[in-house]
């Protein structure tokens, strides 16, 4: 009786897995204006997808500290096509959220957004897991 109930409940973990959404996971941003760039860890919440910043690095790729870690970096995030993504994105160093749209190839992303209508490159994303 054990085998099978182990056995249901590996069945039950892989299965969640399988429903990931391919956005999840950690991607490395591009540099912003000052050549910082950061380790976002995208995951649910809620119905939707966020990414909150978990590292920070300066100019020259050294880890550097940041009153920004832990801040949701994207938030509101829905798919709205394979691949494409809208939601919103805080920019650090602009200290503005844009209305985001994502759009990932393979194991990159990129992203971009617009407040005002003024429309802002926020580089190509690179998934490092």
């Amino acid at each position: 009786m054990k085998k099978y109930l182990l056995a249901a409940v590996a069945v039950i973990a892989m299965t969640g897995a399988a429903f990931a959404d391919p956005l999840e996971g950690m991607w490395r941003t591009a540099a912003d204006d000052n050549g910082n760039s950061g380790l976002i860890q995208v995951a649910p919440c809620g119905a939707k997808l966020c990414g909150t910043l978990v590292k920070a690095f300066g100019p020259d790729g050294a880890e550097i500290a940041s009153d920004n870690i832990g801040r949701q970096i994207i938030s509101e995030t829905v798919m709205d096509s394979p691949n494409n993504y809208s939601g919103k994105v805080y920019s650090p160093d602009r200290d503005k959220t844009y209305n985001s749209r994502l759009v990932m190839t393979g194991n990159t992303l990129d992203v971009s957004g617009c407040v005002f209508g003024i429309c802002r490159n926020g580089g190509t994303w690179t998934k490092v897991q």
